[in-house]
């Protein structure tokens, strides 16, 4: 009489106020030492302080072009090959995009210092809602990277 287990009970409820799946997902991401509500309060004031600097935008929509324009299509990944270490481009997968734009927005934003988090998580989402900003060089220098490399393209596994 054992019951079977589904992969509901592992996921996460969206966030509150903009009943989002990726927001909840940022939010995580962004925490430190398990503390959600800070985590939580930073976005908020970030997304609170892009509507007072871009009031005929909506945050969640400058939140989600920044996201998206901060996926890489491709990367680099070390490849041995007759004891010799190449820089193989490979594609990126739809998950593992989302996830590098979100951790390089949010190292980003950790890099710089001397001003609270949520005005340079805030500064950041809107330079990389512009194609702008350190996220954007970070994706571009990987492009950058993956393009010099297309000679190794054939070791690719």
């Amino acid at each position: 009489m054992s019951k079977k287990f589904t992969a509901s009970y592992t996921h996460q409820k969206p966030d509150v106020r903009f009943n989002s799946d990726l927001v909840n997902k940022f939010i995580n991401c962004l925490m430190v030492d398990g503390k959600k509500s800070v985590s939580t309060r930073i976005f908020y004031k970030a997304m609170d302080h892009i509507k007072g600097r871009m009031p005929d935008a909506d945050p969640l929509q400058v939140f989600l072009a920044a996201v998206d324009n901060v996926k890489p299509s491709v990367e680099v990944r070390s490849r041995r090959v007759g004891g010799a270490n190449y820089q193989v481009p490979i594609p990126v997968k739809s998950k593992r995009q989302l996830s590098l734009s979100i951790r390089w927005i949010i190292a980003a934003c950790r890099s710089k210092s001397g001003r609270p988090m949520f005005l340079r998580l805030a500064e950041e989402l809107m330079a990389a809602s512009r194609r702008e900003g350190e996220a954007i060089s970070k994706r571009e220098q990987t492009i950058k990277m993956a393009d010099a490399n297309k000679a190794f393209s054939h070791f690719a596994w």
